[in-house]
């Protein structure tokens, strides 16, 4: 099957130009010309996208693909195939907005990413990590302190898994990796979904931190970090971890080593702010609300730091139950410090880089994935990004149109 993109704005997110005039030819999912003149091929579909701008397919580095309900420690106690289903929903809500790609770091497990590569879900391509390992009490312990136990058969949805001590946390990331994992998920600071830590709690010990991290590295996978303070981010960097989410509690000195040390950063301000503003109404637990107030203000003056030192920074929503559909809000509360062609390639060609496809997606460029997405509105320009869902009119992922 072959697709021809005319009259197209193509724009370059590496050099944030914009290549006027184009045809794009699409072929068996992929980009096969992008021209000035008259394409090469002559038969298939052709759509006249009328000088609308076309981009990379988005990427949204951090999702819980199954947190159909904001109430997580709910998630074990549903029938998986319910979870399912529910998931389903959630991620065709993604594919709609213009994700193309997203990254779970939590919940979401080789099934579903199978179900979605074989059609029976309509949704991104669904990067995974199995379940986040956390230790017990930690973040992804979702035990009241009155529970002794709770069923952790793996089948049952949740988006952590426990485990303590040195053997313990290599025999689980172990087991991620031979479900199929992307990447390994840790939790190495307290959080406000989980119902006995503390936000500023550090979660594993460095000895563990760095036998998660040669365990991924030795299957060429790499850490992906739960982490708000500066100190859980260093411990967490200096352990070899290379993404670090959230990071709202960071200071300069932090922004520096992971500067150096070549992490990524992943902020998630959307999910805080949803939180804030109708968390309690959402269903997420009234006794936890008061956590939000922790991180809330600071996300943006971390973001800041980090744009300032040059820590790449990938496109992060972190959003739960209904909150999801503010997935494209992330944009707009970024936009005060962080440039357009900066914020577009957050959720384009850096995040590529950091999930290790950036020779595959996030650009708009021949033998590349065919996922792209067309606006109405120059993203290069104030505004646009900030107001996605009024300039967006068509979705494409892997050469098939999916909206539009």
């Amino acid at each position: 099957m072959i697709t021809v993109l005319e009259n197209a704005h193509v724009v370059d997110v590496e050099t944030a130009t914009i290549l006027a005039d184009r045809h794009i030819v699409i072929e068996n999912g992929h980009i096969r010309e992008i021209g000035d003149g008259k394409p090469a091929a002559s038969a298939g579909q052709r759509i006249d996208v009328k000088g609308d701008f076309v981009i990379p397919g988005l990427i949204d580095a951090h999702v819980h693909a199954t947190a159909y309900t904001a109430n997580l420690g709910e998630l074990p106690k549903q029938s998986p195939m319910y979870v399912s289903a529910r998931a389903a929903g959630v991620l065709r809500g993604m594919l709609s907005r213009g994700f193309t790609t997203v990254r779970d770091v939590g919940g979401a497990d080789f099934g579903l990413a199978q179900a979605v590569e074989e059609g029976l879900i309509e949704g991104p391509r669904l990067l995974y990590c199995g379940k986040a390992l956390s230790p017990s009490g930690g973040h992804g312990d979702h035990r009241g302190m009155g529970v002794d136990r709770m069923d952790e058969t793996y089948a049952q949805v949740s988006l952590g898994r426990r485990c303590d001590g040195l053997d313990e946390v290599r025999r689980a990331a172990r087991d991620e990796i031979r479900r199929g994992a992307h990447h390994i998920k840790i939790m190495a600071n307290g959080g406000i979904s989980s119902p006995t830590d503390r936000i500023t709690s550090d979660q594993f010990s460095e000895a563990e931190i760095t036998a998660i991290v040669d365990e991924a590295a030795m299957a060429d996978l790499y850490v992906v970090s739960h982490t708000y303070t500066a100190r859980s981010v260093a411990r967490a960097v200096r352990c070899g971890v290379r993404s670090i989410e959230h990071g709202n509690l960071l200071d300069e000195e932090t922004v520096a080593l992971m500067r150096e040390a070549g992490s990524f950063l992943t902020p998630t301000l959307s999910c805080f702010r949803a939180l804030a503003e109708v968390g309690a109404e959402s269903g997420f637990p009234k006794d936890r609300m008061d956590k939000i107030k922790l991180v809330l203000d600071a996300g943006i003056n971390a973001v800041e730091m980090a744009y300032r030192a040059g820590v790449p920074m990938a496109y992060g929503t972190d959003l739960i139950g209904p909150m999801h559909e503010r997935q494209l809000h992330e944009f707009a509360l970024r936009a005060d410090v962080v440039p357009p062609a900066d914020l577009l390639r957050a959720a384009t060609s850096t995040a590529a880089a950091l999930v290790r496809l950036e020779n595959e997606i996030g650009y708009v460029r021949e033998n590349y994935r065919a996922d792209l997405n067309v606006l109405s509105a120059n993203p290069l320009e104030k505004g646009t990004l900030e107001n996605f869902a009024a300039h967006h009119s068509l979705v494409i992922k892997g050469g098939k149109v999916v909206k539009g």
